[in-house]
């Protein structure tokens, strides 16, 4: 319903922000990723998800689609709220929340405040598929090293090789200094 505000920022501490946009004043509840991902700029843009309940209408603020696309997955999951999911998502960043996933790291995210391992094991299970196809921008998210990881990692799956093995060949390889090519190259000699 409403995609992205997009007006002057009025006040911003770690758990809200309030947004004026048409001399209306919204307040947006973000987790601590967005917030420091946020300068004091006057002017901003920001990723919004409205939820409407019984008792409220909540507007949640991303600083990134792919935090936002994130958090929908979560709150998709049975036994994860709107509230949980900011929590994860001021826990641990969305990219690490999607590799605890994808490698069923049920310690990562266990370690969130307020999820036990059941909980855990559900969201492992509910979204490891969806969190494949997933793809991160890359000049918000990752180092130079790590694009270049992710890059090679891309182009292997899309080969047809499994992310798992793709992921554990790069390990082994991986310096953090090497191009794409060098990466895929010396993948290739593992796979």
């Amino acid at each position: 319903m409403i995609s992205h505000l997009n007006g002057k920022l009025i006040e911003k501490n770690p758990t809200a922000l309030i947004i004026e946009c048409g001399g209306v004043g919204y307040e947006v509840k973000i987790s601590l990723t967005t917030f420091s991902a946020i300068g004091s700029d006057e002017s901003i843009k920001i990723f919004t998800q409205f939820i409407v309940r019984e008792d409220a209408q909540l507007l949640f603020g991303f600083a990134t689609k792919e935090e936002r696309d994130i958090f929908n997955l979560l709150i998709s999951v049975s036994g994860i709220g709107p509230n949980t999911a900011m929590i994860m998502l001021s826990s641990l960043s969305p990219e690490e929340i999607a590799h605890a996933i994808q490698v069923e790291d049920v310690r990562t995210i266990q370690s969130v405040k307020g999820i036990g391992i059941k909980t855990a094991q559900r969201v492992i299970i509910d979204l490891k598929d969806k969190m494949l196809k997933m793809t991160f921008s890359a000049e918000n998210i990752f180092t130079q090293s790590n694009t270049n990881r992710f890059d090679a990692l891309t182009a292997l799956v899309s080969l047809g090789f499994d992310k798992k093995m793709v992921d554990k060949a790069l390990d082994k390889i991986s310096t953090g200094e090497e191009t794409v090519e060098q990466l895929i190259k010396q993948a290739l000699k593992i796979l």
